[in-house]
């Protein structure tokens, strides 16, 4: 295969493999990959549908799948999202856009010079067991040539915030709606909400930035949302705020967490209630958090209106809300999520019903020996140094330096860590994938330990924070 290097050894009379290890994906997590497996001489082949690197980060991307849209900044610091590898420069602000990141990403390829064994404007088409090895196949964008390899492994980096999740099922009368529908990952510029009435419907990250966006360019913005949520200040005491979150206060439990937490909030922006959100119906820590530095301050000018859910699409460009009010809209975005997805995994082989997949500490299926997940997981905290940790452990596995419990041993695990995820989290589709950063890292160390006891104590670690008491 063109590109390959250090092509590895097969059993006698086995087809040759391509390469030991196949990457789909050169986003954040794909790359992060790419840059372990060179460091540690695993020959490896990475597969990307677009023409350069940085998935969701690369604005515009011509691979079709990014959400970024022009105004994007991260909602974890510079520090904390970077690789361990490879740190941001020290000159990016706190809070970098995704221009910056799109930079950066390229930069560390560079850096590390693997940009050679990525194969760009390539499409994974199918991967399928073949024995013990698996069979990739790929389809050139231009000029459309097709091929395929054999690998030892296969580490899956496609992302999971590509696939629009509409809402499910629609509201009765949205097929008819006279006025337009937009879904968040197809917004990039504010030109489309000028002097419109715009309707955001959530209460995520995506919505609160696209709702603030739309109160300084539509003419009315009204926020609705199912639920209410906490709003997380980008700063408190002067300091990113996930700065607080040291090894150290992370070992706490969480309810402990929870109280230190909510009086730094209550400081430093107050409660959603003061500013006209509804009461969240869960505690702090039980759903994804919003981070917004520009969210309350929009609504205490009343430049943004809250809505509860929308009961109905009435005709016309009319909708009417829970509670019986209604509103003349001309632009709905509907910032409702993603679906997770593999569209070159046979469903029969995987699916992920409901965003739900039993995967081994987020990354080995136990049916699936040689199939690795890297980067899907949806942390407190930033996806990038998680995705670089999921690589190392994989390379200890591919190297012997590591080894995975008994099947059955997995499967008690995952049970048990799905259990806690839900006794913790609203029930959404939101909430499969959820971990917390420490805790989690600290997790993935252990795995990584050799012997007995240590094997032991891996399996007994949790991907989330304790809450042995009650609040």
């Amino acid at each position: 295969m063109e590109g390959s290097t250090l092509t590895a050894s097969s059993p006698a009379g086995a087809p040759a493999l391509t390469a030991r290890a196949c990457v789909i994906g050169a986003g954040s997590s794909g790359i992060a990959s790419c840059q372990v497996l060179q460091a540690r001489g695993i020959s490896f082949d990475c597969f990307e549908v677009g023409s350069g690197v940085g998935g969701n980060w690369r604005y515009e991307n011509d691979n079709g799948m990014s959400s970024a849209y022009r105004s994007l900044h991260i909602n974890t610091s510079r520090d904390a999202m970077a690789y361990a590898s490879y740190p941001m420069p020290a000159e990016y602000p706190d809070y970098p856009n995704h221009f910056q990141i799109a930079r950066y990403f390229d930069d560390f390829v560079d850096h590390f010079g693997f940009r050679d064994r990525i194969r760009f404007r390539t499409e994974v088409t199918r991967v399928e067991p073949e024995g013990s090895r698996w069979r990739v196949h790929w389809r050139r964008l231009e000029p459309g040539n097709e091929g395929s390899g054999l690998y030892e492994s296969v580490l899956v980096a496609n992302g999971h915030h590509w696939d629009a999740r509409w809402p499910e099922p629609p509201y009765p009368g949205q097929d008819a709606f006279a006025g337009e529908q937009i879904h968040v990952h197809n917004y990039r510029e504010p030109d489309v909400l000028k002097d419109k009435r715009v309707l955001v419907l959530g209460i995520g990250n995506s919505a609160t930035d696209l709702a603030v966006e739309s109160s300084r360019n539509a003419a009315a913005t009204f926020l609705a949302m199912r639920r209410g949520a906490w709003i997380i200040p980008k700063y408190i005491r002067g300091k990113p705020t996930d700065e607080l979150a040291s090894d150290l206060v992370t070992r706490l439990p969480l309810p402990v967490l929870r109280l230190f937490y909510k009086r730094a909030l209550r400081t430093a922006a107050g409660y959603p209630t003061d500013y006209g959100l509804p009461e969240p119906d869960h505690k702090l820590a039980e759903a994804h958090p919003t981070i917004s530095s520009d969210l309350l301050p929009r609504l205490g000018h009343g430049d943004i209106t809250v809505k509860p859910n929308i009961a109905e699409f009435s005709g016309g460009r009319t909708i009417r809300f829970e509670g019986g009010s209604t509103e003349e809209i001309d632009l709905v975005a509907y910032c409702t999520g993603y679906r997770i997805t593999f569209p070159f995994l046979d469903t029969d082989l995987l699916d992920a019903p409901d965003n739900r997949i039993p995967l081994y500490r987020r990354v080995v299926h136990p049916e699936l020996p040689g199939l690795y997940f890297i980067g899907l997981v949806q942390p407190l905290g930033a996806i990038m140094p998680i995705a670089e940790a999921q690589s190392e452990w994989v390379a200890d596995l591919l190297e012997g330096k590591a080894e995975l419990p008994a099947r059955e041993r997995m499967n008690r695990v995952i049970a048990r860590e799905d259990r806690r995820m839900a006794r913790r989290y609203v029930a959404s589709k939101r909430h499969t994938i959820q971990v917390d950063f420490m805790p989690y890292m600290r997790t993935l160390k252990r795995e990584r330990r050799r012997g007995p006891l240590a094997r032991l104590r891996a399996t007994r670690s949790h991907e989330l924070l304790s809450s042995s008491s009650s609040s």
